[in-house]
């Protein structure tokens, strides 16, 4: 069996001077979502939404240069222990490097991560990410309700938590998930995430736009 889970596209490349220093290759990593699952152990439209959050934002903070992981700021909107926000915070750490207190403490002086993720933001404004070299920033925020489940989702989740569903039923339950997770990938945030900049103000959202 193939190890691929899901589709290739979309992917993100980023550049790592930490990896580049210590002989991981040429520092240069590209991810695709299936590091993600790989992570959370699991698909789920939030793990999905985390993933492209995190390429738009990177896209729309970089342009055409490649983003430097190790060098972006992240604050999480919402608490550590609040509803789905770690899972999330893990996905934005995997990408780019941003760690929590828990993270690399650097090389004389260089290339640490500790502290470059926090939480408590806002969640009004969504998650701000942060370019450490330049300082440009922005606030993205994802809305996965333009891409819905299939009407027969619920009753299925229903029936396969029920304690012996059907094999058809697991099945069907299965596809029909995964199917929804596909398309919130597969469509990279242009429908299902929306982008401020910071200090923008009114007119500054960014849906459906690079």
């Amino acid at each position: 069996m193939s190890e691929k889970i899901f589709p290739d596209h979309p992917s993100i490349v980023l550049f790592d001077p930490l990896a580049q220093l210590l002989g991981a290759g040429d520092g240069t990593f590209r991810y695709t979502f299936d590091d993600a699952v790989k992570l959370a152990g699991h698909a789920c439209p939030t793990v999905a939404g985390a993933y492209v959050m995190t390429l738009r934002a990177l896209s729309t903070l970089y342009g055409m240069e490649t983003p430097v992981r190790g060098e972006i700021r992240i604050r999480v909107a919402g608490e550590v222990d609040q509803g789905v926000t770690g899972p999330i915070g893990q996905i934005f750490t995997l990408i780019t490097g941003a760690a929590a207190d828990n993270g690399f403490q650097g090389l004389a002086g260089r290339h640490a991560r500790k502290g470059l993720l926090g939480f408590g933001g806002d969640p009004a404004k969504g998650h701000r990410f942060q370019r450490g070299d330049t300082g440009p920033a922005l606030f993205v925020r994802y809305d996965p309700s333009p891409i819905p489940p299939h009407d027969d989702l619920q009753p299925l989740m229903q029936r396969v938590l029920s304690g012996q569903p059907a094999k058809a039923d697991r099945r069907r339950f299965a596809a029909l998930w995964r199917e929804r997770v596909v398309a919130i990938v597969e469509d990279g945030g242009e429908r299902t995430v929306i982008l401020q900049r910071e200090g923008g103000g009114e007119g500054a959202d960014l849906r459906s736009r690079p």
